[in-house]
């Protein structure tokens, strides 16, 4: 049974940093390479950036960020809860699940859509794309920030302190 135990735990430890590798890389991404290129290129590319490659990202992202979760849960409940900083780790991760799944994702969505609406009629995109633009960015940025201490507290916790 321990060894049972020993392989469920070493499967949900590579799921979890696979997963994490992919949404973090992922969030490191758009924060540091694609709002940069948005902001200096012109609006046909962007267009063709926000139709083709944003949902591609986005399915990525936040299916990372949801595997990342649960098999860091499960991963938590298997082994127990060994210190205080892999439940702040814990936290900080849950609140930017949060943020992607409730703030980002909903507000991309409407994104793409208007952004697709325009190119198809050849129209300029309604002005409330700014705001829903607006929203998603500022909570990526927020998750950018919070990565750095979840990050520093889920390596900590093996460190025990």
């Amino acid at each position: 049974m321990d060894q049972e135990m020993n392989v469920v735990g070493l499967l949900l430890r590579w799921i979890h940093l696979v997963a994490g590798v992919t949404w973090i890389g992922l969030l490191y991404y758009f924060n540091l390479v694609q709002v940069p290129f948005m902001k200096e290129t012109e609006p046909a590319v962007k267009s063709g950036v926000v139709q083709k490659l944003l949902p591609r990202a986005l399915l990525w992202f936040r299916w990372g960020a949801v595997v990342t979760v649960v098999a860091g849960l499960l991963l938590m409940m298997q082994s127990g809860i060994r210190n205080m900083s892999i439940m702040i780790g814990a936290l900080l991760g849950l609140m930017m699940l949060f943020n992607v799944w409730v703030l980002i994702w909903p507000n991309q969505k409407k994104v793409i859509a208007m952004t697709t609406e325009a190119a198809a009629t050849k129209t300029p995109p309604p002005p409330e794309m700014a705001k829903c633009a607006r929203i998603a960015y500022l909570a990526s940025r927020t998750n950018f920030f919070l990565s750095f201490p979840m990050l520093f507290f889920m390596g900590a916790s093996s460190h025990s302190f």
